[in-house]
């Protein structure tokens, strides 16, 4: 029977989705289950590794079911995955040893507080182009290790223990063993050296974490085992492309020449730049990983996280109470009187990058008598473009490219006043995805390409994207976006 269609599974912080794509590429149908977020007492955030392994499977299951299509037809399988959350099992019998830890949980800022003290952050940032942080899996791993005391950690120096990302433990627990990380996934767990394109054992050994317990790290088109997907498929699958979630919407986005870049829209966004394949160590705030690897070659991407974005807006309905929905935001910016100055900052918490002012405060200035709701709704939206565009500048100062195309993707895309204002205050096109399952769609395209399904000469010709062109004139632009500095520089301690 013929091989038609590729797989993409998503697994995300809330769920897990599986997607159904066919031999073009094309989105057929997709499934999702959520998973628990478990939350403790102390604010600890963590995930049930067999809960989200049992969803895996049941999403593939259903899906195929529900598209009434034959298991023999499926050519591959492809798998994005949350980046950062960290996971700890039992090599031998598969068990997990604790919850995962999420990405988003701070228990193990404590470790990486002893480790700046040490004055180890700077080399650690040279070798891995990540800032040290308890956001990712390195501190992570090592608190995972020191909880289980003496008998765990040598447990893992004798390699019986495995330390991984959700790709591995999935792609463990598929195969049957097969304990593999895709290059994508390892550049972003602190322990990764982008220059050597290994484990770091220098910094795996301030960490105090045994490069005998990470995974192999190969290729994001490789053939990482043969999964039935507990008995689904009569004859094995082969996994066939593994990307972290941010960098699959970067490759399903098509951006795959340097200066190609992507923004996800969501409660915060991400920037993904793709700058080919020489490092460039940030000099700005923005830091480096890899896109992936493809072909025995990698390339690096800038990357830059906003925590406010599709936030304000959240902040708009539930805390003001100016909306009662997301959706009324566009009409009532278009109603909004044009020549309004006000601009809104988000710094709730803080202003990250560019500013780096963790003292900074929100505020809302340029009012006048006449500013009203429509306005105030209008400067949230606009704040979201004004971030995005310090981002995108920020890394067009680190290599010097220009942008010709922002892709984006995300819930607030939907928004067309926003979409349209992102183009102008930027000066670029903005192009929407031919699919909002970007994530899903990036690790499917891979698998494909991978299994020979897809070829690249074709897959990636730009297919009825919805694109929006700059208008504004140059001295308007310059004029609103030296207002949101102005804006910018009054909250800043």
């Amino acid at each position: 029977m013929d091989k038609k269609y590729i797989i993409g599974i998503d697994q995300s912080t809330q769920g897990t989705k599986a997607l159904l794509f066919d031999g073009e590429g094309h989105l057929l149908r997709r499934t999702d289950l959520p998973h628990r977020q478990i939350i403790n007492e102390k604010g600890w955030v963590s995930h049930d590794l067999n809960e989200i392994y049992s969803n895996t499977v049941q999403t593939v299951k259903t899906l195929v079911t529900e598209a009434k299509i034959q298991p023999e037809e499926v050519a591959g399988i492809g798998i994005s995955n949350q980046r950062e959350t960290t996971a700890i099992w039992d090599r031998k019998t598969g068990e997990p040893l604790e919850y995962a830890i999420v990405w988003q949980c701070g228990r193990a800022s404590g470790i990486a507080q002893e480790i700046a003290e040490k004055g180890c952050a700077e080399e650690i940032r040279e070798a891995t182009g990540l800032q040290l942080s308890a956001y990712f899996p390195a501190a992570k791993m090592a608190w995972l290790l020191r909880n289980g005391g003496e008998e765990r950690q040598n447990r893992a120096k004798n390699g019986e223990l495995c330390l991984g990302t959700i790709d591995s433990w999935l792609i463990y627990k598929l195969t049957g063993g097969a304990f593999k990380t895709d290059y994508s996934n390892a550049s972003r767990t602190q322990l990764f050296n982008l220059k050597t394109l290994s484990w770091d054992e220098k910094i795996c050994e301030i960490f105090d974490i045994p490069v005998c317990a990470l995974a192999e790290v190969c290729d994001s088109d490789a053939v990482y085992g043969m999964t039935t997907m507990e008995g689904l498929f009569a004859n094995p699958v082969p996994i066939c492309g593994v990307l972290g979630d941010s960098h699959a919407v970067l490759f399903g986005q098509g951006c795959l020449k340097p200066g190609m870049i992507k923004a996800t829209y969501g409660t915060g966004s991400s920037l993904m730049m793709n700058i080919g394949d020489k490092m460039i160590q940030s000099s700005h705030g923005v830091v480096t990983s890899l896109a992936w690897g493809r072909g025995g070659k990698v390339d690096y991407v800038l990357e830059g996280n906003l925590n406010y974005t599709g936030a304000v807006i959240t902040w708009l309905k539930d805390d003001l109470k100016l909306i009662s929905s997301a959706g009324e935001t566009e009409q009532l910016a278009r109603e909004a009187n044009p020549a309004d100055r006000t601009y809104l900052v988000p710094a709730f918490t803080g202003l990250g990058a560019p500013y780096w002012d963790e003292k900074a405060t929100a505020s809302i200035s340029g009012i006048t008598r006449t500013t009203g709701k429509a306005e105030v709704v209008k400067a949230a939206l606009d704040c979201i473009a004004y971030q995005i565009t310090d981002i995108v500048e920020m890394m067009k100062a680190e290599d010097g490219m220009t942008v010709k195309e922002l892709c984006v993707d995300g819930g607030p895309t939907r928004n067309q006043y926003l979409m349209k204002f992102q183009s102008d205050i930027l000066g670029t096109k903005v192009s929407l995805p031919r699919c909002e399952e970007s994530s899903a769609l990036g690790a499917g395209l891979m698998a494909g390409l991978s299994c020979g399904l897809y070829k690249m000469e074709s897959i990636f010709e730009v297919k009825n994207r919805n694109q929006f062109i700059p208008s504004m004139n140059l001295q308007e632009r310059n004029r609103k976006y030296i207002g949101w500095k102005n804006a910018v520089e009054k909250v800043l301690v």
